[in-house]
Parts: structure tokens; sequence; C-alpha cells
């Protein structure tokens, strides 16, 4: 037992989390920064449509089926993890350019793994509106996203859309679970900065990703809750099937910011 919390197959479980809770807390502390918000706090306050208390317990209960699944699959995998740890353990201190290349390689194929998957799923959730209704809907009660939202889903919603692409993106890429420490950090920090409902143009993933807080700030108005599905890295799924829907970024009167749905290219998509 001492061996396996001191494994890379609990900081799997466990780091993530921890990465969630302390990023999505520095965008609480940068909350006030009125110039920069896509929504005021007013908003964010009044027309979300479920209370913060109730959006930690769901993220924790979803967190806590996410370490439970990964627990699970470590342990149906526990031989073939015995080896590549033994394998690979003279390497990490100071891991060769090729195991370096080939984590890169493994990172980059479970991040379209891990969107291909979710958009699919997630556009599904929307056709569909019994699943909808019943499942995805709980997501869109958050009409003003911020930061801790980011993983508040029905629980089944959360764990068909997220933690099977994370174990779909696990498996296929075939990394190992170190390299997927970092892997699900990232992602997790991706997909609080794409809810965080904030613009600021020192954001580095405003400038690598076409996928980010705006884009999906579009997907959780009226207007654009049928388009720009992807999440969280690429935005090829919704120009390969025709979901995508540009916008622009505007001031927003009283200060701020505002994303809004270039509308002639919404009609054209409508018709």
């Amino acid at each position: 037992m001492d061996e396996f919390f001191g494994s890379d197959e609990f900081l799997v479980m466990f780091v993530p989390f921890v990465v969630y809770w302390v990023y999505s807390g520095m965008y609480e502390l940068l909350g006030s920064l009125d110039n920069y918000r896509l929504h005021s706090k007013r908003d964010e306050d009044t027309k979300n449509l479920v209370s913060k208390l109730d959006v930690i317990k769901g993220v924790l209960f979803q967190q806590f089926i996410q370490s439970s699944t990964a627990m699970l699959i470590f342990k149906l995998t526990h031989d073939s993890d015995d080896k590549s740890t033994t394998s690979s353990s003279n390497t990490t201190s100071s891991p060769s350019p090729s195991f370096l290349i080939m984590s890169a390689g493994q990172i980059f194929v479970a991040m379209f793994v891990l969107d291909a998957w979710q958009y699919f799923i997630h556009r599904c959730m929307h056709v569909n509106k019994f699943l909808y209704r019943n499942f995805h809907s709980w997501h869109h009660r958050v009409v003003a996203p911020y930061a801790f939202a980011a993983q508040y889903n029905h629980p089944l919603d959360g764990f068909l859309t997220e933690t099977l692409s994370g174990a779909l993106a696990f498996f296929i890429s075939g990394m190992s679970p170190r390299t997927s420490v970092f892997f699900f950090s990232f992602a997790t920090i991706k997909g609080i900065d794409d809810h965080c409902g904030l613009v600021m143009p020192w954001n580095p993933f405003h400038l690598l990703f076409s996928n980010n807080t705006a884009y999906h700030d579009i997907h959780h108005q009226l207007s654009g809750s049928k388009c720009n599905f992807s999440q969280p890295f690429f935005v090829v799924w919704d120009k390969v099937f025709g979901t995508y829907v540009p916008y622009s970024i505007n001031q927003r009167e009283g200060g701020g910011y505002e994303a809004r749905v270039v509308r002639s290219t919404l009609m054209a998509n409508a018709s």
C-alpha cells in the first residue's frame, strides 16, 4: 500500500485534482479583473441556475468517479504497468531525447483522441433531446462560465464525456502513468481556462489554441448552443462537420468584453 501511494499511478489519480482546485482558485482570485471579463460579476451571480456550493459538490463527485475509474484501470493493467515502470526507472533521472520525443508524440495522440471522443459525445448530448434534458443540461446551468465549474456535469455525462475520453486517450496513446500525469494535468488546466470567463491578452492559451475561452463561451450562449462543440484543444472537428461558428470579441458597455456569434454565419448554418 505504501508503494502505491508513492507510485506514478497514485499521482495520476491525485495530481490533476490538486491542479484543478489550485488553478481554478487562482482564477477566482483574478475574478475582480472586470476589464477582462466576458460576463459581469453580477451576471455570474444572477444568471447561473446552480449555486456555487452545488457546483463544488458536483465536481468533487465527478473527480471521485474519475479516480475510482483510474484505480480500476491500473489494477487491471498492474502487471504491464509494473514492467514498464521497471524498464523506465533507470531513465527517469535524465530522460533521453528519444524518450522525450516519444512522450511528446504520445501526448499529441492523446490530445487528438480526447478531442475526437469528446466532440462526438458532446454533440450527441445536444442533438438528442432526451440526453440533453436529463443529463447535459446540468453543465449548461452555468450560463456565465467560471473556472471551477469546468467539470460540473451530471455524473453520467461526466463519465461518458470526460472519464471515458481520458481512459481511451491513455490506452490508445500508449503513454506511461508518469507521462499521463503531465497530460491529464495539462488537459485539466486547458478545460479550466476554457471556462474561466476572462479574456486576457497575455494568456498563452489564446495564442496557441483557437479553442479558447471566448470560443467555448459562444457554446454556452443560447444562440451558440448548437455549434462549437469541440473541446478542449482543437477546433478541427467543428470545421470538418460544419458546426464551427466564428465569433467576434467586443467591448461590453460598462467594462469588459463579450463574445458574439457572427450572425450571417449562424443563419447560413441554420439554413
